[in-house]
């Protein structure tokens, strides 16, 4: 390493000239990627350098420039990112730095490509805007000072590589415009890239659960070209893609003109479960629905909201009836490589983890991030090297387990969450609490405030609670989660000791009589007395609210108790379907989606004809039959049902 190397600030690895020199060649993909590890090659004096590419899938590395390796292998060179220590570099989003690549169980051997000479191994990656590139390796070792200083540079460069990987004439405009659409799940939503999605195998995407991510991983690369030529689909994926952009993009919204104030502070919405499409399996019920209405509706208005929730590994349990009409469940692996989710990289450009201390020990847990159109979903893993295996089984299953996984489960979602939001340089300017599941965040809260501020635990919590609403879903007490004192003690001990609270005060905040000693802590209660703005879901459930929290508010009528109502909606563009949609465009124009508030759009009701309305309603109904038909049939056959008995029962003579 030369002296003038040494000599050089690490934030001045590379000069503006040299980007901008780089930035030269922006049409010249090839060449500008040649260029980049030229300029690292001689910036650290070494006659080695290499970059590799994400591939569309997000699930390969390619060779895309070298310097030192065979150059034959450029675009034919490929690896997953479960192999070779280039793919560990992409698959931890971390530096990697190995003496004897040999002895490294992820060490993969390349004949092809002319690696016999080179015993060690250092890669960083390559992340433009929070988002993996691709990975930049030296196979030399290099000092401490030096890996800083090469991962600055790949910092530098990372936004003409992100440019270059675009035009490269390794991904096909095609290919990256669908995965483009499949990697945000505001496709979920629109029908023309939903069709055109399912139109690239029809049979398969039915089989894989409307998964596009598996969908275009499964089918290679010279696959989805031919496929695109015989439907001649080349104008629908830019015709969708054209307008991904435009809705990710746009300016004129309705969150630009009216929740403006949000864009420095958004709104943290919590919530133990999201429904937002049958391939994420994170949901259960209502709950989980309304939570993904929510954020996408976010999106739709452009409202500044970050969604945080779990990612189970097995989600919630497949239902199905035995011989004997008895209710039997079933829990599936979800592999992470199939959904549309990546690390969430933090203010340090490093993957966020987190980590909470308990009485017993700490638990660790990764951070996935999810586009949910122009919004973000923030999904926190506990499956994680560090943990214990009780911990790393910790978020496998929604509402699985007994009160200690629960409230660990908790305590990860409510505290954790918050925790990862501070590590991506979030500060949240409202905290939104979708059930008591979170309650624990506004305590995080609360905590950050006394450090950030200097306050004492009274002065935080009041300043905090002005910022927290609460959502309650459920009607009947025996509903909410409630916990013992030593549970309590033994996972939010050291967080009430950074509080500064003894543990019975740290109890009445959960309990409704905060002076019976054997109450438990409820989580509910917890959410009601530190929030501002309480709303159960419907007028009647209202209702049922206030009356059943009202020792929470001694001396107030039940009438007035400060929970209000607000009732549940739908994302109307999740829930319509794409025949009544067209049906609507007709009579109230195309633009009645973005304005389904307006009581004056809905004039236009006049105008349908009646029986076309019927017609459409009848033929979407028949399509329900016959999908329960189809459903009741398997389910059949996986009892072992004679097939006449099958035919007979679901006979579709019978509708």
């Amino acid at each position: 390493m030369s002296k003038t190397t040494h000599d050089r600030d690490s934030s001045h690895v590379l000069t503006l000239e040299e980007i901008a020199e780089l930035a030269k060649e922006a049409g010249k993909p090839a060449d500008t990627l040649m260029h980049v590890v030229a300029l690292i090659a001689r910036r650290f004096q070494t006659n080695v350098c290499s970059a590799y590419l994400l591939e569309p899938d997000r699930a390969n590395l390619v060779l895309a420039a070298t310097l030192g390796l065979r150059h034959e292998c450029v675009g034919t060179l490929r690896m997953s990112l479960h192999e070779g220590l280039a793919g560990l570099v992409a698959e931890q989003v971390r530096p990697v730095a190995v003496e004897q690549v040999r002895n490294h169980p992820r060490f993969k051997y390349f004949s092809e490509a002319g690696e016999d000479a080179y015993q060690s191994f250092l890669g960083v990656p390559l992340i433009d805007r929070g988002v993996l590139q691709g990975v930049l390796v030296d196979p030399r070792v290099f000092r401490e000072n030096e890996v800083r200083m090469l991962i600055e540079a790949a910092s530098q460069v990372a936004a003409v590589v992100s440019e270059a990987r675009t035009l490269d004439r390794f991904i096909a405009p095609a290919q990256e415009r669908l995965w483009s659409l499949a990697r945000n799940l505001w496709w979920s939503w629109d029908n023309d890239s939903t069709s055109l999605l399912r139109d690239l195998d029809p049979v398969r995407w039915k089989q894989l659960n409307h998964n596009p991510i598996s969908l275009l991983g499964e089918i290679p690369l010279q696959g989805i070209d031919r496929r695109v030529a015989e439907l001649v689909l080349h104008s629908r994926i830019n015709y969708a893609y054209r307008r991904q952009r435009e809705y990710l993009e746009a300016d004129r919204t309705w969150g630009a003109t009216h929740a403006g104030i949000l864009r420095p502070r958004p709104v943290a919405y919590f919530s133990a479960e999201f429904g937002l499409h049958e391939s994420i399996p994170i949901y259960s019920g209502g709950l989980g629905v309304l939570a993904g209405d929510h954020i996408k509706s976010a999106s739709d208005l452009d409202i500044p909201l970050v969604g945080i929730g779990l990612f189970y590994g097995q989600g919630y349990f497949r239902q199905r009836l035995d011989w004997n009409g008895w209710q039997q469940e079933e829990y599936l692996e979800t592999d992470i490589n199939q959904l549309p989710m990546e690390p969430a990289i933090g203010t340090r450009g490093e993957p966020v983890t987190i980590q909470i201390e308990t009485r017993g020990g700490s638990i660790q847990a990764r951070v996935w991030r999810v586009q949910v159109g122009r919004c973000d979903l923030l999904l926190l893993d506990s499956n994680v090297e560090g943990n214990d295996r009780e911990d790393r089984e910790l978020t496998s299953r929604l509402y699985g387990g007994d009160g200690r996984v629960r409230i660990r489960q908790e305590l990860l979602l409510g505290v954790g969450g918050f925790r990862a939001l501070r590590a991506m340089g979030v500060t949240p300017g409202v905290l939104h609490l979708n059930e008591g599941h979170s309650g624990f965040a506004v305590l995080e809260a609360i905590h950050t405030r006394m450090q950030d501020e200097g306050l004492s635990f009274d002065a935080a919590a009041a300043r905090v609670s002005r910022e927290v609403v609460f959502t309650t879903h459920t009607p009947v007490p025996a509903g909410h989660d409630r916990f013992n004192a030593h549970l309590i003690e033994e996972h939010l001990g050291p967080l009430r000791v950074l509080l500064g609270l003894s543990q019975e005060r740290l109890m009445a905040f959960g309990r409704e009589n905060p002076s019976n000693p054997h109450e438990e802590f409820c989580m509910t209660v917890l959410g009601l007395k530190l929030s501002r703005r309480a709303n159960a879901v419907s007028a009647l459930h209202g209702e049922v609210s206030r009356s059943m929290w009202t020792a929470l508010y001694p001396g107030k009528p039940e009438d007035v108790v400060p929970i209000g109502h607000i009732t549940n909606g739908v994302h109307v563009p999740s829930w319509l379907a794409p025949q009544m949609a067209r049906l609507y465009d007709r009579h109230f124009g195309t633009g009645w989606r973005e304005r389904t508030g307006d009581a004056g759009i809905w004039e236009g009701i006049e105008s349908l004809d009646d029986a076309e309305l019927w017609e459409t309603h009848l033929s979407l109904k028949l399509q329900l039959l016959e999908f329960v038909r189809g459903r009741a049939v398997e389910q059949g056959k996986r009892r072992g049902e004679p097939q006449e008995t099958l035919q007979r029962r679901f006979d579709p003579g019978g509708y």
